[in-house]
Order: structure tokens, then C-alpha cells, then sequence
């Protein structure tokens, strides 16, 4: 693969966002965190103030699992979800109309041929499942970097269509193990600590899920220090693509809000594939998952909300989009202090 070249953000834009800040009719520092991100909206953007987020755009990419058989729900909801979607029905298609954010899903490794779903649901797909990690490769040689490519693909075709922020969404039954296992990896965690209860499965189902964390793991060995062997052997194509759109999202200088467990698992793998990409990344909302937590340490990133939201679909990232508007809003309309009589 290429190396892929990451902008920097605009340091004297930051700089000056700041200065602004530091001058509007409130006390240094009073509005805390929206200070901080319309400082990081105006160096994304490049403008004092940062122009305001239109087009905000979630991806959903869908597929299943080989450790489905973990969850509290069978696999074929997968390919029901995907429906779902584009019946405008799902959760994130109902917050994200709230915000006015539009919702594109993608069969990337659904275990299902999706008969009658418009062709360019199906167009990038790559394979139907993945393989059970606890005994086997998640991918085939090669078809990590090829779903990676369509995440990058993918994030292209939304920017080039006006797209100002992307947000990563994901459905698939068996995700949180596959993102604990790519945690657990990535990071050096024991899995007894990155693995949560998913779908709401009780403790003797957690306790299964750590044991084929733990296997898969070992099996994977040295392999993981290799980001796309990490993918092949603990991933799936789903979670390949989404760092695929994570670090093209940043190559194009567009803000990336991160969803919860799963995209936080691919954007840990992401900034070993592409480090700078992180700059250009918010996490939007904290999972109630535990390897999200050890993500976003590892990212050095905080989230913006935190509703105790655990659905996936991007719409835990969804819910920041008002708070982002709000930073953006202070910068742009507040007074200054200087303009008082």
C-alpha cells in the first residue's frame, strides 16, 4: 500500500480561535468544552469562525460476524437491519433526521445476497460473514486491504458530494467482540478487561466471549503488530473499511466523529496505518463497552456526550452533532468584550 499523506490542521487558525475566544462577552474559559472544540473546528476548517456543518454524512457499513453465535441475537437480523435502513426506520436514521444528517448503509460482508436491495447497497461488497476468530482467519489473504480501499472510496464519494462531516456507523451481530479482540491485540489488554455484555447477554455470556477473545488472540500471535495481518486474522471487512473511511476522511481534511466500540476499534488500528489521521478525528459519544475506553486512551481522544448509548449504528456520534453546532455558534455570534459601552 501507498503511504497516505495527512494534513495538518491549521495551527493559526487554532491559535487565533483561541484569541477569539479568550475575548467574547463571558469569563476566560467559561464555556469549557465548547471552547475547546470550536478551536479544533476552526483549525479542521482552516476559518475564524469555522464555516457551519451542513452536510453531515453517516456511513453504515454492515456485515457478520463468524462470532455471532456469542450474541444475544442471531445473525440474520444483520441483513433485516440493513432493510430496516433504508426504510429510514433504524435508530440512527431517526436521530440523524433530527440533525439533519443523512444515513447511507453498505453491504460489506453481510451473510446474505440482499435480493431486491438497490444495487449500490451491494456494490462494494467483499465477502458474505467472516471467519470465527477464535479458530480461524476473520478475512482471506488480501481482503483486508481490498475493504479498506472501499472505506477509502467511500469517504471520497462523500466528500466529493459536499459531505462536511462523516461519522462511521456500523451493524453487525457479533461487532463488540470482533472490536475486543482488535482492541485486546492492538493494545495489549487482557481480554477479561475489554469485553462487555454487547447485545445484553448475561455474565456466563460475557465469560464466553472473553474466552474466545482470549483464544483468538493467541492464535493471531505476533501477527497483530501488522495492521492489516491484524485485520485478517481479528477483524472482518467491515471493520477494515471503517478504517479505510477513517483515514481517508482525514487525508481530505474533513472532521471524522467517531461512534462508539466498534469504530473505535478500527480507528485504533487506522492510526497505525496512517498515525496523523487521529488529528482529524472526535470521539462522539462514550459506549458503555470497555475496549471503547481503551480506544479512545490510546487515541488520546474524549468523548462529547456520554448517554449511556450502546445501539451502534453512528448514533451515539449523531448525538454530538448539536454540541459541535453550539461550539461552532459561540465563536461565530458572541459578542466581544471589547464592543461593550
Amino acid at each position: 500500500m501507498t503511504r497516505i499523506d495527512i494534513p495538518e490542521p491549521d495551527a493559526a487558525a487554532h491559535a487565533a480561535a483561541l484569541e477569539r475566544l479568550d475575548a467574547l462577552v463571558k469569563p476566560i474559559g467559561a464555556l469549557g468544552r465548547l471552547e475547546e472544540l470550536a478551536a479544533w473546528l476552526a483549525a479542521a476548517s482552516g476559518q475564524v469562525p469555522p464555516p457551519p456543518i451542513t452536510r453531515p454524512r453517516v456511513v453504515v457499513f454492515a456485515g457478520d460476524h463468524g462470532v455471532s453465535r456469542l450474541s444475544a441475537y442471531p445473525r440474520e437480523v444483520t441483513a433485516a437491519m440493513v432493510r430496516v435502513f433504508l426504510a429510514g426506520q433504524s435508530g440512527v436514521s431517526v436521530l440523524a433526521r433530527e440533525v439533519g444528517a443523512d444515513v447511507r448503509v453498505l453491504d460489506i460482508a453481510v451473510d446474505d445476497d440482499l435480493a431486491g436491495v438497490p444495487p449500490e447497497v451491494v456494490a462494494h461488497k467483499i465477502r458474505r460473514g467472516s471467519g470465527s476468530i477464535d479458530v480461524e482467519d476473520a478475512l482471506a489473504p488480501g481482503e483486508a486491504l481490498r475493504a479498506f480501499a472501499v472505506g477509502r472510496a467511500v469517504a471520497d464519494a462523500e466528500v466529493d458530494g459536499g459531505a462536511d462531516l462523516l461519522i462511521p456507523g456500523d451493524m453487525g451481530i457479533g461487532n463488540t467482540t470482533v472490536a475486543a479482540a482488535l482492541v485486546a491485540a492492538a493494545l495489549g489488554v487482557p481480554a477479561e478487561e475489554v469485553v462487555g455484555t454487547g447485545t445484553g447477554v448475561d455474565e456466563a455470556g460475557r465469560s464466553r466471549k472473553v474466552d474466545v477473545v482470549r483464544t483468538a488472540v493467541s492464535r493471531a500471535g505476533s501477527r497483530v503488530s501488522d495492521p492489516f495481518e491484524l485485520l485478517t486474522a481479528l477483524g472482518s471487512a467491515c471493520a477494515a473499511a471503517t478504517a479505510g473511511f477513517l483515514v481517508q476522511g482525514a487525508a481530505r481534511g474533513v472532521p471524522v466523529l467517531l461512534d462508539g466500540v466498534f469504530s473505535g476499534a478500527a480507528a485504533v488500528v487506522a492510526a497505525e496505518i496512517a498515525p496523523g489521521a487521529v488529528r482529524w478525528w472526535l470521539a462522539g459519544h462514550r459506549s458503555t463497552e470497555p475496549s471503547q475506553a481503551f480506544a479512545l486512551k490510546a487515541l488520546g481522544l474524549t468523548p462529547i456526550v456520554d448517554l449511556g448509548l450502546r445501539l451502534g449504528e453512528g448514533s451515539g456520534a449523531v448525538q454530538a452533532i448539536p454540541t459541535l453546532r453550539a461550539a461552532r455558534a459561540i465563536i461565530a455570534d458572541m459578542g466581544l468584550l471589547a464592543d461593550l459601552a
